[in-house]
């Protein structure tokens, strides 16, 4: 199994230089083709005083196309020096994001998103809920913080927790799990329970010997607090990456990431890749 295409979510109104160069890097290591996808809902055409006016949705509308035309010339000046295979694809929409970008990355093996902690929660025009974009899309989802300007594969951590969503992770992770300089596969358990911990993890590190990815495994009791212990492994071990499952629950038809994945993944200065 190796990454074939990649699909980069290339955000509006903002710089992408360090995500497109973490695409571009890893596309050029799994000699893969990129897509890059954009989108945006336009003004809403109705407020609660009365309605807009044609020709402030007309403006509206060529204010979005002209910001999408600078998205892809942004996607095209940095990978095109680098990868001959690129596509773009952009939408205006009258749906939500993430379900726009979600059914397109069908056409992906690797989904590559940012995370901005500091964007608006209410502007969901320009920006997607990273729970329902994870939950939604059916393909690995690597989580680039905004700031980050490289993948580091020195030393990849396995998040490991004996559930389906974690099963599909670590095999949807393993082209960057054979790219990895070292991989250890860590899970947090109860005192009782460590035995039992062990024997799946020996498990799991036999399975991705098979697949010609050496992994450590490391058993850690659990102090309470699992978030923070599996962040404070990573920081001391020194993953550039960490892969894990993605958990979530529907409320309200919105679907939105457990604790663990929301806390770890999307506050963390690392990379990150979740599938669920």
């Amino acid at each position: 199994m190796a990454y074939a295409t990649l699909m980069v979510h290339v955000e509006l109104g903002e710089s992408n230089a360090g995500l497109l160069r973490i695409a571009g890097d890893l596309a050029l290591r799994c000699n893969a083709e990129v897509i890059g996808i954009a989108a945006c809902q336009p003004i809403q055409l109705a407020l609660a005083d009365g309605y807009l006016t044609g020709e402030v949705i007309q403006q509206d509308l060529e204010e979005i196309g002209k910001e999408l035309s600078v998205a892809e010339a942004e996607f095209r000046a940095a990978l095109a020096p680098r990868i001959t295979a690129l596509e773009w694809r952009s939408a205006v929409i009258y749906t939500a994001l993430y379900d726009y970008i979600a059914h397109e990355a069908r056409a992906a093996d690797l989904l590559i998103t940012k995370v901005d902690r500091t964007a608006s929660l209410f502007d969901s025009s320009r920006h997607c809920n990273m729970g329902d974009l994870v939950m939604q899309t059916g393909r690995p989802v690597l989580i680039v913080p905004t700031a980050q300007e490289a993948l580091d594969l020195g030393h990849v951590v396995l998040g490991w927790k004996d559930t389906r969503e974690t099963r599909r992770a670590a095999s949807d992770a393993l082209p960057l799990l054979r790219l990895a300089g070292r991989v250890t596969i860590v899970e947090i358990a109860p005192e009782p329970k460590l035995a039992a911990a062990q024997a799946r993890l020996d498990d799991v590190a036999a399975w991705l010997g098979r697949h010609g990815v050496a992994a450590a495994p490391l058993v850690a009791a659990s102090t309470g607090d699992d978030v923070a212990q599996l962040d404070a492994i990573a920081r001391t071990q020194g993953a550039g990456l960490v892969v894990a499952g993605a958990y979530g629950h529907s409320r309200l038809r919105e679907w939105v990431l457990g604790g663990v994945t929301r806390d770890l993944l999307l506050t963390a200065d690392r990379c990150a890749v979740v599938a669920h």
